[in-house]
């Protein structure tokens, strides 16, 4: 691989990362501590919206990150021929 498709690959991997980690604090830090007041006037179920998300709604958003990622890479990988086979 060149050096200057090795800088793209790069590049590329770590938007990825720096976007799902974005995702993930905004889930966990930010619905799950700070608005956590303002979520729970809303409900779902029976739950508030808030509570939800500091109990249950950060770690399924980071199982789903997980998935996500991993598909991406994938693709990422095919795209500058360093994948597995």
């Amino acid at each position: 691989m060149t050096s200057d498709k090795a800088q793209d690959y790069w590049k590329a991997n770590l938007r990825l990362v720096m976007g799902c980690l974005a995702v993930w604090f905004v889930v966990s830090f930010l619905f799950g501590v700070f608005l956590v007041d303002v979520l729970n006037t809303i409900s779902i179920g029976g739950y508030k919206l808030g509570f939800w998300f500091a109990q249950q709604g950060s770690i399924y958003t980071f199982v789903v990150l997980v998935f996500f990622y991993a598909s991406q890479m994938n693709k990422l990988d095919r795209k500058f021929d360093v994948h597995e086979d």
